[in-house]
C-alpha cells in the first residue's frame, strides 16, 4: 500500500485508474496483481504501464485484444493463471513486449495466430503446460525471439518447419516432453540457434537428419533419452562444441559417429551401459570425454581407445568396473600392460565381466544378450545370431536386434512381449516377414526394418500389432508398394519406403492406411502415380517424392488431400509446370520443394490458388525462363532462388522490388547481362534505367502495372509478346 500511496502522489489521475486488488507503481510503470481472484484481464490498468505481473489469477481464456489498452508493455507475467486457451490475436497490440511468461498453465494447443503482434518479443516461456501440438506458423510473427522455453509439455513429435519465423532464436528448450519423432526439417529456418535442449524425452535414435540443419549450434543436450546406439556419421553439426548424451541407454558408439562434427570439444557419456569405446575418428579438437557411471571393461579390448586418448591428448573421466583386479581404477591411471585378455570371449553383460550361467531366480534374458530392468530394454545387437532369441522379460519396451542374420521372421517370433513398444530389426538380411510374425505385440508402436532384403509383404504380415504407428521399410528391395499389407494397421501414422526400387503408385497400394499422415518415398524410380493411389490417405500431411522419375506434377493424385501441408518434388525431371498444378492442395499447402529439377518453364498460373499460407518455397538450381508473380505469397519465411541465372533486365524489375520488400535472404543472382553477372538481384544497378524506376513507392505499390509497362516496352523493342510473370528471358 505504500507503493500505492506513492503512485497516487506521483501519478495523479493515472493512479486513480489502478484496479483492485492491484498495486501500481507509476514511478517505474509497474503493476502487480498477484495471487488474486481476477477472472478477466483488468481494463483499467494505466496505459503507460511497462511491466504487468498477473501471476496466480484465474483467466482460463486470454481473449483477442486483451491488452490493447496497454500498448507500452515490455514485460508480462501470466504464470499459474489456469490459462487453457490463447485466442487468435490475444496479444495483438503489444509490439513493444520483450518478455512473456506463460509457464505453469493448461495450454494444450498453440494456434497459428495465438502469438500474433509480438514483433519485439525476445523471451517466451511456455514451460509446464499441456501443449500436445503446435500448428505450423504459430511462431511466424516472433522475428525477434531469442529464447523459447517449451519444457515439460506433452509434445510427442515435431513436424517440419514448426519453428519457422524464428530467425534470431538462440536457445530452444524442449526438455521433459515425450518426443518420439522429429521431422527431418523440424529445425530448418533456425540460422541463429546456438543451444538446443532435447534431454528427458523418448528419442530412441539420434535424430541426425533433423540436427544437420543446425549449422551454428554449439551445445546439444540429448541426455535421458532411450538411445542405444550412435551410428556412423550420425551427427553432422559443423559448429557443435558440447554434446551431452548422459543417462541414456548407450551400448555402442561407432568409430566415426562424430566425424562430421569437427569442432566437438566436450563429450558427456555418463551413466550409460558402455563397456568401452573405439578411437573416435575425426574429432581432432576433442578435449574431454566423461564416462563416469559406465560398466567399463578394462581389458585388452579397451587398449585402442586408451592409446588413442594418449595420442590425441584427450582427458577421459571414468573408472573400470571389470576385471576385478582393476575395478575402481581411473582410466588415466591405467598402463597398457595391465589391460589384458585371458582368452577371446563374447561381449559380457554390464553386470559381470564375462557371460556365465545365470543363478536360479535371476532375471531372465537370452544368452549373449543384455536386458536392462531399469530401462525395460533388451539388446542382442550385432551378435551374429541366425534365429530370433526368446525368453526376454515380459516388461521389455524396446528390443534391439540389429545387425544379425535372421533371413526370416517366423510366426509368433516374439512371445510374451505384450508391452513391447519399439522393435529394431535393421540390417538383419531379412527376406521374409511371415504371416503372424508380430502376433501378440499389441503395444508395438515403432517397427524398424531398414536395410533388409524384403521385396514383398503378405496381407497378414502385421497381424497382431494393431497399434503400429511408425513403420520404416527404407532401403529394401520393393519394386512396388506392398498392397494390402496396411489393412491391419488402422493407426499407421508414418510410412517410410525410401530408397527402394518402386516404379509406380497404383490404386489400392495404400488401402487401409486411412490414418496415414507422413509418406516418405524418396529415392525410388516412380514414374507414375495413379489418380486414386493416394485416395485412402485423406489425412496425409507430408508427401516426399524427391529423387524419383516423375516428369510432371501428379496433380490428379493430389485431389482429396485437404490436409497436405508439405510436398517435396525435388530432383524429379520435371521440365515444365502448367497452370493450376497445385490447385487440389492450395488451401493447405505450406511447404513446397521444387529444387534441382532442371525446371525450364513455369506457367504464369502454375501457382494459382497458392498464397498467404505458403511458408517456404524452394526453387533453387533450376533453369526456368520466367517466374510467376508471387506478390500474394505474403506469409513466406523461406524463399530460395539460388543458382537460377536471372537475366537482370527491365522485365525482372517487379521481382527485384518484390524480394526487396520480403526482407528475406533469397539468394537470387544475376547471370546476365555481363555487367551484372554475379551480383545479387537485390543490388543490381541495371534496373535503374528501366521505365518507372524513379516512381519508387508507386511502382512498388502496384508491381503488376510496372510489369505491364516493362512488357509493353519490351514488346515495342522486340515485336514479341512476352509471357506474364517475373520473366528472366533474354528475348
Amino acid at each position: 500500500w505504500g507503493l500505492l500511496l506513492l503512485a497516487a502522489f506521483l501519478g495523479g489521475a493515472a493512479a486513480a485508474r489502478c484496479p483492485a486488488p492491484c498495486v501500481c507503481d507509476n514511478l517505474r510503470a509497474h503493476v502487480l496483481c498477484l495471487n488474486g481472484s481476477l477472472v478477466a484481464i483488468p481494463d483499467t490498468i494505466p496505459e503507460l504501464t511497462k511491466k504487468l505481473d498477473l501471476r496466480g489469477n484465474s483467466f482460463s481464456v486470454i481473449p483477442a485484444g486483451a491488452f490493447l489498452a496497454t500498448p507500452y508493455l515490455t514485460h508480462l507475467d501470466l504464470q499459474h493463471c489456469k490459462v487453457e486457451r490463447l485466442e487468435e490475436g490475444a496479444f495483438r497490440g503489444l509490439g513493444r513486449l520483450v518478455y512473456l511468461n506463460l509457464a505453469s498453465n493448461s495450454i494444450a494447443l498453440l494456434y497459428q495466430e495465438s502469438l500474433d503482434g509480438l514483433s519485439s518479443l525476445q523471451q517466451l516461456i511456455l514451460k509446464g503446460n499441456r501443449i500436445e501440438e503446435i500448428q505450423p506458423g504459430a511462431f511466424g510473427h516472433l522475428g525477434s525471439l531469442t529464447v523459447l522455453d517449451l519444457r515439460a509439455n506433452a509434445l510427442v513429435y515435431l513436424p517440419d518447419m514448426v519453428f519457422q519465423g524464428l530467425q534470431v532464436l538462440r536457445w530452444l528448450r524442449l526438455s521433459h516432453n515425450t518426443l518420439h519423432v522429429l521431422g527431418s526439417e523440424a529445425f530448418a529456418a533456425l540460422p541463429a540457434l546456438r543451444r538446443l535442449s532435447l534431454d528427458h524425452n523418448e528419442l530412441q535414435a539420434l535424430p541426425g537428419e533433423a540436427l544437420a540443419r543446425l549449422d551454428g549450434a554449439t551445445r546439444l543436450d540429448l541426455g535421458h533419452n532411450p538411445i542405444t546406439y550412435v551410428a556412423e556419421e550420425a551427427l553432422a553439426m559443423a559448429s557443435l562444441r558440447h554434446l551431452f548424451l548422459d543417462h541414456a541407454f548407450l551400448q555402442d558408439v561407432a568409430p566415426d559417429a562424430f566425424a562430421r562434427s569437427p569442432q566437438l570439444r566436450m563429450l558427456d557419456l555418463r551413466e550409460n551401459q558402455l563397456q568401452g569405446l573405439p578411437p573416435l575418428a575425426g574429432t581432432g579438437g576433442l578435449v574431454r570425454v566423461s564416462l563416469h557411471g559406465n560398466p567399463l571393461l578394462c581389458s585388452c579390448l579397451l587398449r585402442p581407445f586408451h592409446n588413442w586418448l594418449a595420442r590425441a591428448r584427450v582427458q577421459a573421466e571414468g573408472a573400470c568396473a571389470a576385471p576385478p583386479a582393476l575395478r575402481g581404477r581411473t582410466l588415466d591411471s591405467l598402463k597398457p600392460p595391465e589391460m589384458r585378455c585371458s582368452r577371446l570371449r563374447p561381449p559380457p553383460s554390464p553386470s559381470t565381466p564375462s557371460e556365465k550361467p545365470r543363478a536360479a531366480g535371476s532375471r531372465r534374458c537370452p544368452q549373449g544378450c543384455v536386458c536392462s530392468p531399469d530401462f525395460h530394454h533388451g539388446s542382442c545387437e550385432n551378435r551374429d545370431l541366425q534365429e530370433i532369441p526368446r525368453d526376454f522379460p515380459e516388461d521389455t519396451h524396446l528390443l534391439d536386434l540389429r545387425r544379425n542374420t535372421f533371413r526370416t521372421v517366423p510366426p509368433d517370433a516374439f512371445p510374451g512381449l505384450k508391452e513391447l513398444v519399439s522393435l529394431h530389426l535393421q540390417s538383419c538380411g531379412i527376406r521374409t516377414l511371415q504371416p503372424g510374425a508380430l502376433r501378440g505385440l499389441e503395444s508395438l508402436v515403432y517397427l524398424y526394418l531398414t536395410d533388409n532384403r524384403l521385396s514383398t509383404l503378405a496381407a497378414d504380415a502385421f497381424e497382431g500389432a494393431p497399434q503400429l504407428a511408425y513403420l520404416d521399410l527404407d532401403r529394401n528391395a520393393f519394386t512396388r508398394v506392398p498392397a494390402g499389407a496396411f489393412q491391419l494397421l488402422p493407426n499407421l501414422i508414418s510410412l517410410h519406403l525410401q530408397h527402394n526400387a518402386i516404379r509406380e503408385l497404383a490404386e489400392g497400394d495404400l488401402a487401409g492406411a486411412r490414418g496415414l499422415r507422413w509418406l516418405y518415398l524418396t529415392g525410388n524410380a516412380i514414374r507414375h502415380i495413379a489418380p486414386a493411389a493416394l485416395a485412402p490417405a485423406k489425412m496425409l500431411e507430408k508427401l516426399q517424392l524427391e529423387g524419383n522419375h516423375l516428369v510432371e506434377v501428379p496433380t490428379t493424385a493430389l485431389r482429396g488431400l485437404s490436409a497436405l501441408s508439405e510436398l517435396k518434388l525435388s530432383q524429379n525431371p520435371i521440365k515444365r509446370m502448367g497452370d493450376g498444378v497445385f490447385l487440389p492442395v492450395a488451401s493447405s499447402l505450406q511447404h513446397l520443394y521444387l529444387d534441382n529439377m532442371g525446371l525450364e518453364q513455369i506457367s504464369p498460373r502454375a501457382f494459382a490458388g497458392l498464397g498467404p499460407k505458403i511458408r517456404s518455397l524452394y526453387l533453387e538450381s533450376n533453369k526456368m525462363s520466367n517466374i510467376p508473380n508471387m506478390s500474394n505469397f505474403t506469409g513466406l519465411e523461406i524463399l530460395n532462388l539460388q543458382d537460377v541465372p536471372f537475366h537482370c533486365d527491365c522485365q525482372l524489375l517487379p521481382l527485384h522490388r518484390w524480394i526487396n520488400k520480403l526482407n528475406l535472404h533469397v539468394g537470387a543472382t544475376c547471370g546476365s547481362p555481363a555487367e551484372a553477372r554475379g551480383l545479387k538481384v537485390k543490388l543490381s544497378t541495371t534496373f535503374q534505367t528501366c521505365p518507372g524506376w524513379g516512381r519508387g513507392e508507386a511502382g512498388e505499390a502496384n508491381p503488376e502495372k510496372t510489369m505491364a509497362a516493362s512488357k509493353a516496352s519490351k514488346k515495342k523493342r522486340s515485336g514479341k509478346s512476352p509471357a506474364r510473370g517475373f520473366n528472366k528471358s533474354r528475348a
